[in-house]
């Protein structure tokens, strides 16, 4: 994989999401691109360079942060990197597929997708998606029983719609984390 490309990536996601600390930040990026590059090992049929690229990007465009259209940002900075035609609409394909709200209920067509889309999700599991979310909420105005109210909609939800066996297996540990929270919350709140 081409190290240059990846840390130019790297260095332009952190510019990207300089001023962002509601969870969807340079921090939260880097630890899907590690989740994914994980994955991916287990995933020999996948591109790897394609991988690395999505995770890195998956939220260049996010709707929540930009007003982009037709991933604009991802497309930049791939264009800018010679990065070929072929491989742009394979790293977009791949980014398409990752939002949770965007894709209920469809799986990602490519291998490459889905190990992104896991990624991403996994970062919305245990004791990171728990912060995430209350800093979510917090940045919105939203009551902390409205972000307890996000992990019956979304986050209790992910173990089930993992795609990858690796993806499954780091999956069951967080949701586990995030059960015990609940019952913890739960536990001082209803006393």
């Amino acid at each position: 994989m081409d190290k240059e490309l990846i840390n130019a990536a790297i260095a332009y996601i952190q510019e990207l999401f300089r001023d962002n600390a509601g969870g969807h930040d340079a921090e939260h990026t880097m630890r899907v691109y590690r989740n994914a590059c994980e994955i991916a090992d287990t995933e020999p049929e996948c591109d790897r360079k394609i991988v690395a690229l999505a995770a890195l990007l998956h939220d260049a465009d996010d709707h929540k942060l930009f007003q982009t259209e037709n991933m604009a940002n991802a497309r930049r900075f791939l264009e800018n990197s010679g990065v070929s035609d072929m491989e742009i609409e394979a790293v977009c394909c791949a980014i398409r597929s990752v939002s949770f709200s965007k894709n209920r209920g469809r799986k990602p067509d490519t291998i490459e997708g889905m190990i992104v889309q896991d990624a991403d999700r996994l970062d919305a599991m245990g004791a990171v998606g728990i912060a995430r979310t209350f800093a979510y909420g917090g940045e919105h105005g939203r009551p902390m029983e409205d972000s307890i109210g996000h992990f019956h909609e979304k986050l209790l939800l992910l173990r089930k719609l993992m795609n990858t066996e690796m993806g499954k297996e780091m999956a069951e540990s967080r949701h586990r984390f995030l059960e015990e929270f609940l019952r913890e919350y739960r536990s001082e709140t209803e006393q």
